[in-house]
């Protein structure tokens, strides 16, 4: 049997890596969108679009990918400006809850993101590396954050929702 996911506001951050990591973290956002769709697109609709009022469906876990997309879109644009405080993060996840994303088709939710995060990274690779350690100050986690922890950051809650995700897919079975 599968582990549970550890829920997102559980997890705890120690951003003591190397600035050069930088091109590795990219790497690793620009391969969301293909883990995503692989992951998803082998499901039956039933099962991605599963509706249970008390958490989002596997779907709306995709959705909700790519209405954080423009919150990391926003703090990469203040890292450049150099501002002293990020972005917060709309913790109630308005722009999710009301989204519909079960109500679209899944290979728009998909498309949706691959091109949400295309631009993303059109903002993060003309980076150099002393870019990337621009810091600024992160509101939720009431700390500086290198542009290189931020990206370490959106890195993990993907992985974060590609876990949930597969879980929401792969319920554990009775006996």
């Amino acid at each position: 049997m599968t582990a549970p996911v550890l829920p997102w506001l559980e997890y705890r951050w120690s951003f003591d890596f190397p600035v050069g990591m930088f091109t590795a973290l990219l790497a690793r956002l620009r391969g969301t969108p293909a883990r995503l769709e692989e992951t998803l697109r082998g499901a039956g609709g039933a099962a991605v679009q599963r509706p249970d009022p008390t958490k989002w469906s596997a779907q709306e876990h995709a959705g909700h990918l790519i209405s954080v997309e423009q919150l990391w879109q926003t703090r990469v644009v203040q890292y450049a400006r150099q501002v002293a405080v990020l972005t917060a993060a709309d913790m109630t996840n308005r722009a999710t809850e009301g989204a519909s994303f079960n109500d679209r088709p899944l290979d728009d939710v998909l498309s949706d993101f691959r091109t949400a995060r295309a631009v993303t990274l059109s903002l993060l690779e003309p980076l150099n590396l002393d870019e990337a350690a621009r810091a600024a100050h992160h509101p939720r986690l009431d700390r500086q954050m290198r542009l290189v922890d931020l990206c370490f950051f959106a890195a993990e809650h993907d992985d974060h929702h590609l876990a949930v995700i597969h879980a929401l897919l792969n319920p554990p079975t009775d006996g």
